[in-house]
């Protein structure tokens, strides 16, 4: 699969997780060009603040590949990662992260903490950001649009 493809499974997730009353944010882990695993947010599913999808797809990859590292493993995700889930990512010691739209209010990649750029970073992924930006960002508007218009 080309890059493109894996972000598009990505935004699959993301519809799936809106459609579920999750806040619509997909995330596909690729290891050698093979999807290892994909998830969207889980938190109100599993009453768990914890499972964002990246949070998700990192735990089922590790767990199916018996690992604690994911080496050479790429990110695919809508949104750019929270603190949380970038320090997952550095941890898990992910290759790359590509993802969709900014968040300039909550990520911490490009905005925020900018915390792959912060000196007590272990390990910080090769990143590339704008991937399906747009239908990234309208799935997240939309979804809370929604949410603002229910009674």
């Amino acid at each position: 699969m080309k890059t493109n493809q894996f972000i598009e499974l990505a935004l699959d997730q993301a519809r799936a997780a809106g459609e579920r009353g999750e806040v619509p944010i997909g995330a596909v882990l690729v290891i050698d060009g093979a999807v290892v695993a994909a998830s969207g947010n889980r938190t109100r599913e599993l009453n768990d603040v914890t499972a964002h999808a990246e949070v998700a797809v990192i735990r089922m990859a590790c767990e199916a590949l018996g690992q604690e590292r994911l080496t050479g493993a790429d990110l695919y995700v809508t949104l750019e990662p929270c603190t949380m889930c970038a320090a997952a990512i550095s941890f898990a010691r992910i290759r790359r992260l590509y993802y969709g739209a900014e968040d300039p209010k909550g990520g911490a990649v490009d905005n925020g903490v900018r915390f792959y750029r912060q000196p007590t970073c272990h390990h910080a992924p090769e990143v590339y950001s704008g991937l399906q930006e747009t239908t990234s960002a309208d799935i997240l508007r939309t979804f809370f649009a929604q949410k603002r218009d229910m009674p």
